[in-house]
């Protein structure tokens, strides 16, 4: 007799069937959206992109301007789209940027460059001197320059500058609120969930670690991070006074100096920057589309003739790139973001994989110099001193290495740019903090709170070491020491790369933040200059005149490199959505995000860090 099933075993066998079938329905949804993009896509044939004759190159950069894009892959890319999913933090190659502006330069179609840049975000100064030093040549050129907005934005304005003229909306605004350095800090919450904090450190200025033994920024910090602030607000205002031919005394630095200039225009601050000489003139947005057209002419779509930075982009760089093979060749490695142990994406330095892009240079016979193009504030000392290693390995090779410091190569940064035949920094790179420091949390106060202990037995003192136990003196004491180690091997490769004594670095480290500029005068840095004249060094040291450059990355797969390049064209089929502005309340709690992101993704295997929390500017 077959035993019938329960009623219980029924309804979850129903509500299983109805799940499985709910799935395949979203699935096969996803897959035939997909699909009908790709047929699309197929079918409708690629339309080429045409620069006009006579055309105005609209620069309407959106989002982060980077050193390497943070990877997304090419079907996440998509779906996002699909699902309107936008990215939270949009990014642009430097590189692009650069490429754009230099080749518009040279083209007889592009008459006037346009600086549309009101959705530009972060770039720091020393992207930008690297985009406005390529546009004044292509000012010289004897092309116009064209700046407008609605409104500017500090490093919007910075660029806007170098404009011939700069245009701003009647109901338009402008503030350049200057540098800071703020951080928030975590003692007293921390302190209230009995959480208890053990933090081993070596260096008087090492600030990294503050926020979480003090709830405000330490004299000592203060004291160095206004000297490197000042140094890059003062190129800031050197820098724009010289292209607005006004005195650096024009920038207001006060908030009563602004309220007074303010009230004398009634509050109109699209008034008060043409007053100031901020902008040449106060145009709405039908003015500018006449202006325009009178310079250019007009287009079917009754605008102004023009191509914009993606287009213009995708119609002077090939899909594919091509490699020359059997020329001599300098090989580029970037290392830009947080370094963390093991094998990384690109927008991260991995111990491992950065070490196999350089060991990668180091077995290619047709390269014979490398520059290590570093844009970091450090990270894990364990993997910053396992790409240390390989820039020793290529040197031995016979290999000559040149580091090029991008905004910020501070703490591990510059622990892997030390080694280098020869450092060039801009300026304004953020740089130096020579130190280290280890902190790990225990939870014992937390838990007992809670009722719940932790107890046992151990064949030695370190067994059962971990976040539910308090940490012993014994303990404690033999972290410091590993902590003072490393900062003596820190001090000990920069003397010997630097053709320094011990006492001379360990005067000017201590964790203490330097811009570039001052680096060259304390003997951390050899020379003031950008990617370019690195590389030049490079092949000077190689002995080389003619030579191409390799670009070591990750590679893409073949089916990677089709998918990003054919749903680069797919994309277009899909709306377009309104870019989303976050609220207060939404980037307040995208700032903690970011925080808690910044401590979770550490991940040295002892714990031990060189990294520069204060090297980033708000």
């Amino acid at each position: 007799m077959n035993e019938q099933p329960s009623a219980i075993k029924r309804i979850f066998q129903s509500i299983f069937q109805l799940l499985n079938v709910s799935r395949k329905i979203i699935v096969n949804l996803v897959f035939f959206t997909v699909l009908i993009i790709l047929i699309s896509a197929l079918f409708s044939g690629e339309e080429p992109v045409i620069v006009p004759e006579r055309a105005a190159l609209v620069l309407d950069i959106t989002g982060d301007i980077v050193e390497q894009k943070v990877e997304v892959a090419p079907m996440d890319a998509l779906l996002n789209e699909a699902f309107d999913q936008k990215e939270q933090r949009p990014e642009v190659l430097l590189s692009d940027v650069l490429q754009v502006i230099e080749r518009a330069k040279s083209d007889d179609r592009i008459q006037v460059l346009v600086l549309k840049l009101q959705h530009m975000k972060r770039a720091g100064i020393t992207k930008l001197r690297m985009i406005a030093e390529k546009i004044e040549e292509f000012k010289a050129s004897g092309k116009k320059v064209i700046a407008y907005g609605d409104q500017y934005l500090q490093d919007q304005y910075y660029l806007a500058a170098y404009a011939d003229e700069v245009w701003l909306n009647p109901n338009g605004w402008m503030l350049l609120d200057g540098y800071g350095s703020y951080q928030m800090y975590f003692k007293s919450a921390l302190e209230k969930l009995a959480v208890s904090q053990h933090i081993f450190r070596v260096g008087t200025y090492k600030s990294a670690v503050e926020p979480y033994m003090r709830d405000d920024m330490s004299p000592a910090a203060k004291e160095a991070n206004t000297q490197w602030l000042q140094d890059l607000w003062q190129q800031y205002k050197a820098d724009v006074a010289a292209q607005r031919e006004f005195s650096v005394d024009n920038f207001d630095e006060t908030a009563q100096g602004l309220l007074e200039k303010l009230e004398k225009v009634d509050g109109k601050i699209a008034q008060y920057a043409l007053t100031n000489h901020w902008v040449d003139a106060l145009k709405n947005r039908e003015q500018i589309r006449q202006a325009l057209i009178n310079l250019v002419g007009e287009n079917k779509h009754d605008s102004f003739n023009h191509i914009n930075f993606k287009r213009y982009l995708r119609a002077i760089k090939p899909a594919f790139p091509i490699e020359q093979p059997n020329s001599n060749k300098i090989a580029i490695v970037i290392a830009k973001g947080i370094i963390l142990d093991g094998n990384q994406d690109p927008g991260t330095v991995g111990g491992d994989s950065t070490a196999r892009f350089l060991r990668e240079a180091r077995l290619n016979d047709n390269v014979k110099a490398v520059v290590l193009r570093v844009d970091s504030p450090g990270g894990s000392a364990f993997a910053s001193d396992i790409i240390r290693q390989e820039v020793e390995l290529l040197k031995a090779a016979g290999k000559p290495v040149v580091a090029s410091m991008g905004s910020v190569a501070a703490s591990g940064g510059y622990w892997i740019s030390a080694a280098a035949d020869k450092i060039f920094a801009a300026p304004t790179t953020i740089t130096g903090s020579i130190g280290i420091y280890g902190f790990f949390m225990t939870l014992e106060n937390s838990l007992a709170k809670l009722g719940v202990y932790t107890d046992g037995v151990g064949t030695t003192d370190f067994a059962g070491f971990g976040i539910t136990q308090p940490l012993s003196d014994e303990m404690a004491d033999i972290l410091q020491l590993g902590i003072e180690r490393g900062y003596q091997d820190f001090l000990e490769l920069v003397a010997n790369n630097r053709d320094m004594s011990l006492q001379q670095v360990d005067a000017v480290a201590q964790g203490r933040v330097w811009s570039g500029m001052k680096a060259k005068e304390l003997g951390l840095v050899d020379e003031l200059g950008d990617l370019n004249q690195a590389i030049d060094e490079a092949a000077l040291l190689a002995g080389i005149n003619q030579f191409d450059t390799l670009l070591i990355e990750k590679k893409l797969s073949p089916q990677d490199l089709f998918l990003q390049n054919f749903f680069g064209q797919a994309v277009k089929f899909l709306p377009i959505q309104a870019e989303l502005k976050a609220s207060n309340i939404e980037q307040a709690i995208m700032l903690l995000k970011r925080e808690y992101q910044t401590v979770s993704q550490l991940n040295d295997p002892q714990g031990v860090y060189a990294h520069c929390l204060v090297c980033k500017i708000n």
